[in-house]
């Protein structure tokens, strides 16, 4: 598929902003998913809610300080944590992503902790989908590992290698557009990226269209269907008893049914 290109960015967007980053093509900005005591580079809803206005979609990335993840699983569980109060707090939707960043020259010797706390992290942002944006090394790493589930490849210390498996890739750092200092990137799908349009319901069958079923708990075999009336089921009860094993005979004088 073509690249659709996208940016990130450390200040906070204003509606005005954002729409001057649309108008120049680009499709998603990724921001960052931090507690308030990070202010200056923290998402909000407002924020997003004029992102999608401007008719980006959003890309969440957690990153506080670069070393986080040299902490292993207990940074990573606390980063979890953070991320999913965060994320909670401006309604990201569930089944999205959030990335954590190894924003920094990692090594070989440095695997084994990014994993942990990547996998940390992980069991900290119930119903969310968990991202990695590093090198090279690390997207390719920890993509063997199985650690994440979405990439995001910086060029940076990847020596002019692309790995086949970034969702997103960033390729420049400190441009303008916009007037707000951006890097530059490409995406090329499963991004797990989000808006804040409304979610609608889906159709609610109607009454005429439900088929009632009674079922056998032990194996989920169907023993008879019916129909809706007045708010109740009506089903065949010769066919619910001969499957439960009860027996019963028909008077066909009286029209009644007698169990035996």
């Amino acid at each position: 598929m073509a690249a659709i290109k996208g940016i990130d960015c450390a200040t906070p967007l204003t509606a005005k902003t954002a729409a001057a980053i649309a108008a120049a093509g680009y499709k998603w900005a990724a921001r960052y998913l931090v507690p308030i005591a990070y202010k200056h580079k923290r998402l909000t809803r407002a924020e997003a809610v004029a992102i999608t206005a401007a008719g980006m979609q959003v890309v969440s990335v957690f990153e506080t300080t670069a070393s986080r993840p040299q902490g292993g699983a207990t940074n990573g569980q606390k980063d979890g944590a953070a991320a999913y109060l965060e994320a909670r707090a401006i309604e990201q939707p569930i089944g999205s992503a959030i990335y954590f960043a190894v924003d920094y020259d990692a090594q070989p010797k440095d695997y084994d902790l990014i994993e942990d706390y990547l996998r940390a992290a992980a069991k900290e942002i119930p119903g969310y989908q968990i991202g990695v944006y590093g090198s090279y090394a690390v997207v390719e790493e920890m993509s063997r590992r199985g650690a994440c589930t979405h990439f995001w490849q910086t060029y940076a210390w990847s020596k002019e290698r692309k790995s086949s498996k970034a969702n997103l890739y960033q390729y420049k750092n400190g441009t303008s557009v916009g007037g707000v200092t951006v890097d530059l990137n490409d995406s090329y799908g499963g991004e797990g990226w989000w808006n804040t349009k409304p979610v609608a319901p889906a159709p609610q069958p109607t009454a005429a269209e439900i088929v009632p079923k009674v079922v056998r708990l032990a194996d989920n075999a169907l023993i008879a269907t019916g129909e809706l009336v007045d708010g109740r089921m009506v089903a065949p009860v010769a066919a619910v008893l001969d499957a439960t094993g009860v027996r019963y005979k028909w008077d066909n004088d009286t029209k009644k049914l007698y169990l035996l």
